[in-house]
């Protein structure tokens, strides 16, 4: 009797043990911080395989020399700046990145504005529409834009021909190609921000602008003292986000022009790809995929601080 009494309170410990640890486990469950680490746990593994550790491997191969045996500082990217050649890629990359984001954040902002204008059913449509060259696979598109510009059988050339006007060089002279190069990633990104600010005109509240038109404001004041204030944050937050994908655009230089004529297209990932894998120095190739990382690092710096200022404001 003494036994089964013994046994009884056994099985009662373990089970009250058993029962607190699933009301423990239960509590954590019902933690939002922790629901909200367990979900982004994947993404984080991501981030840090695929973003962070290239990224400080590529510091360490950058501070090597040619055959990464010894430790050499910053000894690439100096020897980088002497290069008139790499120079030359600076203002490409600049000139490129600047004019397209440019470009994108104008019409799409335009674009949106006119969206935002069409009610009903034909919205959803033009929008869908719209996205199409955002949503096509950019090497896909690029070889169809190689196909308009080619010299022999461009579609753009002929149709100039058949109108009585002489061909152009599309990808044949420095200027034609580097414009030719921003039109393509404007053609491809406008979309994008198109999307964005038609996002942020929709949570603008009609009140305001309902307000200023009864105190008599024009279209341009409502633009200027309503949907730019109200916008800011999503308008810095998409140029931010596109200068640093646009600073790395790799694909469409190397289909239209793979740098050329005469390395006059060249950007920074196409540079460090003829650097570090064509020639065959990964250190000096790695210093030109890092070479602008500080710069849109400080940038994104003081556009976030900016954009978490201003929605402290907001918020209070």
């Amino acid at each position: 009797m003494a036994n089964g009494r013994t046994i009884a309170i056994g099985i009662g410990t373990e089970a009250s043990a058993a029962s607190r640890r699933a009301g423990s486990l239960k509590k954590l469950a019902r933690r939002r911080s922790t629901t909200a680490l367990l979900l982004c746990a994947p993404l984080i593994v991501l981030i840090v395989g695929l973003k962070l550790y290239p990224t400080f491997y590529a510091i360490f191969l950058s501070m090597l020399d040619r055959k990464m045996e010894h430790f050499v500082g910053l000894d690439n990217f100096a020897f980088l700046l002497t290069r008139p050649s790499f120079q030359l890629v600076i203002f490409q990359s600049c000139l490129f990145a600047i004019t397209a984001v440019v470009m994108k954040a104008v019409i799409g902002f335009i674009v949106a504005h006119l969206m935002h204008n069409i009610r009903g059913r034909n919205q959803r449509i033009w929008r869908g529409l719209l996205l199409v060259p955002w949503v096509i696979p950019l090497a896909l598109s690029t070889l169809t834009w190689w196909w308009l510009f080619d010299p022999s059988y461009s579609a753009l050339n002929w149709t100039l021909n058949w109108l009585g006007f002489e061909s152009i060089p599309f990808l044949g002279t420095t200027w034609n190609a580097r414009i030719a190069v921003i039109a393509v990633n404007v053609w491809f990104g406008a979309p994008f921000f198109m999307i964005m600010y038609l996002a942020a005109l929709k949570s603008v509240p009609e009140q305001l602008y309902e307000a200023a038109a009864i105190d008599g404001a024009t279209a341009w004041q409502k633009l200027r003292f309503i949907t730019l204030p109200m916008m800011r944050n999503i308008i810095l937050i998409t140029m931010l986000y596109s200068l640093i994908v646009t600073f790395a655009d790799f694909d469409i230089v190397r289909i239209l022009t793979n740098g050329g004529p005469q390395d006059s297209t060249h950007l920074f990932a196409t540079y460090a790809f003829n650097v570090g894998i064509e020639s065959g120095n990964i250190p000096r190739g790695a210093s030109v995929s890092l070479f602008m990382f500080p710069v849109l690092a400080t940038l994104a710096f003081f556009v976030l601080r900016d954009v978490l200022k201003r929605s402290r404001e907001v918020s209070t």
